[in-house]
């Protein structure tokens, strides 16, 4: 018993043991810590996927799993005209939400 207690005394007066030893159970510890948080989190969230009844209900009008197929949304893009296309520029948020003109003078007198 003697012994070990000279032991733990020559190694407790090492820096490595007295800065170190504390750092990997802070570090070990802390993982197990967020690791059961973290599984709080996710059992408890309220989060799931969205069934076809619950999106009627909200007026969203989803399609069935066998009518959208990889081949058939590439047809559709092979249809579209990629070449000849304008560029719309959309509304900000602090301009007056009327419809583009074609008149090419500015209409506001701060330039």
């Amino acid at each position: 018993m003697n012994s070990l207690q000279q032991k733990f005394i020559y190694y407790s007066k090492r820096k490595s043991f007295r800065y170190g030893v504390p750092f990997l159970l802070l570090m070990v510890g802390g993982s197990f810590g967020l690791q059961q948080f973290a599984q709080l989190r996710y059992t408890f969230s309220k989060k799931g996927s969205l069934t076809r009844q619950e999106a009627e209900k909200y007026g969203i009008n989803m399609k069935r799993t066998e009518e959208v197929t990889l081949e058939g949304e590439y047809e559709k893009i092979k249809q579209l005209d990629i070449d000849q296309w304008e560029n719309v520029r959309g509304p900000r948020p602090w301009e007056e939400t009327s419809p583009p003109t074609t008149d090419p003078k500015p209409t506001g007198s701060n330039h």
